[in-house]
């Protein structure tokens, strides 16, 4: 995907290998590592990630500034087609809407230009922010995936299938003021 995206507040441009320390530096953080585990080389994790021939990552820019990666894939079969999307951002500028803007102006792209219908996203059903923000971009929960992704720890944890219309998706002036309620939960002790 060679097209820069323009939101609100960010930007959504090609990620490169030339990300890879700021992405591998924000997966690192507690809050961002609490749902987006890897292994101990995180930067080599990530340049493994960004080589995958897949439909599309993201660098998440604010002011000049790499704050995260957005990604999408599509289903191709034409009686499944769809597209999902998975996100994170820096915990330093969580509380300002980033996220739902950059999720909004994927959605949009999505949608209007490689002609889906609908997108579906899945984040861990105890990720309550991530939730919120979510519903209100305009997902809806579909249903919890039983012991879908494996912790650190070993252990099974549900996981939120959600998913997105294209005419359920929130306008930028509907969700605005409410945005700043989208913050990532600490990360537990």
């Amino acid at each position: 995907m060679p097209k820069i995206l323009h939101g609100e507040q960010v930007t959504l441009r090609p990620a490169t290998m030339a990300d890879v320390p700021a992405l591998a530096a924000i997966r690192a953080k507690p809050e961002v590592r609490r749902w987006w585990r890897g292994g101990p080389d995180l930067a080599a994790e990530v340049a493994r990630e960004l080589a995958e021939p897949d439909d599309g990552k993201l660098v998440i820019e604010h002011e000049g500034r790499t704050v995260g990666l957005i990604q999408w894939h599509a289903e191709k079969d034409p009686d499944y087609r769809h597209a999902g999307i998975d996100i994170y951002l820096d915990p330093s500028v969580h509380g300002r809407g980033l996220g739902p803007d950059a999720i909004r102006t994927l959605a949009w792209h999505l949608f209007d230009d490689r002609g889906h219908h609908r997108i579906t996203i899945d984040p861990a059903a105890s990720n309550g922010a991530a939730i919120r923000c979510y519903e209100k971009v305009g997902f809806r929960p579909v249903g919890v995936m039983r012991q879908y992704e494996r912790d650190i720890d070993g252990t099974w944890h549900d996981g939120l299938l959600m998913d997105l219309l294209a005419d359920e998706l929130t306008d930028r002036a509907t969700t605005s003021a409410a945005e700043g309620e989208c913050r990532q939960e600490p990360a537990e002790p």
